[in-house]
This record gives C-alpha cells, sequence and structure tokens, in this order.
C-alpha cells in the first residue's frame, strides 16, 4: 500500500471504525485510542498491506484490540468506593436510542458485536467472519441469538413510548 491509500484509507474508514468500537465501548476517548493504535498499526505493516484488504484489516485490528482492551480491565479491581459506582435506574424512557443502546449493552460481547457490524455498518456474514475471527455460521448465530435478546429485551414498541 502506498502513504497516498493510507491516507485515503483515513479518510474513508476512519469514522466508521470509531462508530463501531464507541458503540461496543460506549467511552470516546477509548474508542479514540483504539483507532488511532488500529492506524498506528497499520502504518507499521504499510509495505505489506494491500489496500484491498484494509477494511477489514481495520476492523479486524481494532475489534481485537478491544477485546484485548475489556479482558485487561476485567482482571483489574476497581479502587472505587461501591456506593460511587451505583447508578440511578429510570424505569421510564423517552429515548429510543437510549434503549436500544441499553438493550445491547445487556448482550454477550461475540452478540452484540455481530449484530452492529451487521445492522450498524452494514458488513456481510462474511466480512464480520473475517473481523472476529468466526465461520460464517456462527456469525448467523450470534446475530439471530443477538436480535432475539433485543426483541426480548424491547417488547413490544407500544410498551417503551
Amino acid at each position: 500500500m502506498t502513504v497516498k491509500e493510507y491516507n485515503r484509507s483515513v479518510h474513508e474508514y476512519a469514522d466508521s471504525v470509531y462508530r463501531f468500537i464507541r458503540g461496543n465501548l460506549r467511552d470516546e476517548e477509548r474508542a479514540n485510542d483504539i483507532v488511532q493504535d488500529s492506524y498506528e498499526k497499520l502504518w507499521r505493516h504499510v509495505a505489506e498491506i494491500d489496500y484491498r484488504v484494509v477494511k477489514s484489516w481495520l476492523f479486524s485490528t481494532a475489534y481485537h484490540t478491544m477485546i484485548d482492551i475489556i479482558r485487561k480491565e476485567k482482571r483489574m479491581t476497581s479502587m472505587e468506593p461501591a456506593h460511587e459506582m451505583e447508578m440511578v435506574y429510570d424505569s421510564h424512557y423517552s429515548d429510543l436510542n437510549e434503549i436500544l443502546h441499553e438493550a445491547l449493552e445487556r448482550l454477550p460481547e461475540h452478540q452484540k458485536t455481530a449484530v452492529m457490524l451487521r445492522d450498524y455498518e452494514g458488513y456481510s456474514y462474511k466480512e464480520i467472519g473475517d473481523i472476529t475471527g468466526l465461520s460464517e455460521a456462527q456469525v448467523k448465530i450470534n446475530i439471530y441469538r443477538g436480535r432475539l435478546a433485543l426483541k426480548s429485551y424491547i417488547g413490544k414498541i407500544e410498551t417503551v413510548i
């Protein structure tokens, strides 16, 4: 890949990689860090990577970096008092986007990732498999189960509004 193609990949794919990571983590700063880290890794391998595969390479790299960060954070213990970590629960919502994000947060990580890549970013089952390292059948199963869980959580739209 040339420097011009690298710059073009930043222009074309940085926003969608950021949206994907931010949607999973719900943290803008960490999402920015992961996107920047992914492009840094791309720059280190710029001579080895063909531009035709750069999009899936970026998503795959960002996804694996995100998974590594999530695993690392699970091993770390929190030093905050328990009462500061408690969140106030409001049983009445009027923002459908907020409800959808809350429902997505309840999904297991592999289902959440598959649903977001398919429904938010529009990737094919094969592309999602390439990004996540899963087979197409596993991707389809994760999307199906994720959508069922979302439907079960959200229920009828009339009850939400």
